[in-house]
């Protein structure tokens, strides 16, 4: 695997991690909480997965980065959904080892006050990661990032 593989990887991982998340919630809302429980942690191994690459990938580039090739409305659109993504991408984690750990230590009341904020958060992270993918490196890739310079 080369450095140019890692965004796609990790935006299959986020793609996966959003649809873990959609079952994860039609199973509890239909009460099957044991297959809510396999998938939610599965949901996390994934997202842990992406976490992972997506660390690895930065530390490969060091100080560059990749950059849109869109222009007017795209690119204003895109950097709001990148700030947006970002600054919820930040909070997502310490969110998710909570509602985690209340539903570990059978807090379920609790775990279901945090998954209230945690599922909405953790879900627009995943799908946006996966829209930011496509806006950098399919629809509107830059001339650095044609020519591999990611």
């Amino acid at each position: 695997m080369e450095i140019n593989d890692i965004p796609a990887l990790n935006a299959a991982l986020n793609g996966v991690a959003t649809l873990l998340l959609l079952i994860g919630f039609a199973l509890i809302k239909t009460g099957n909480e044991t297959a809510h429980r396999k998938v939610m942690t599965s949901a996390l191994a994934v997202s842990v997965l992406f976490l992972i690459g997506y660390l690895y990938h930065k530390y490969l580039l060091g100080s560059a980065h990749t950059t849109i090739g869109a222009e007017g409305f795209i690119y204003w659109a895109y950097i709001i959904m990148l700030a947006t993504h970002i600054i919820l991408a930040m909070f997502i984690v310490p969110l998710v080892l909570r509602t985690f750990y209340l539903a570990i230590k059978g807090k379920y009341d609790l775990h279901k006050k945090w998954a209230k904020w945690t599922y909405p958060i953790w879900l627009y992270v995943s799908v946006t990661g996966v829209l930011v993918y496509f806006c950098l490196y399919q629809w509107w890739p830059s001339a650095a990032t044609l020519s591999g310079k990611s």
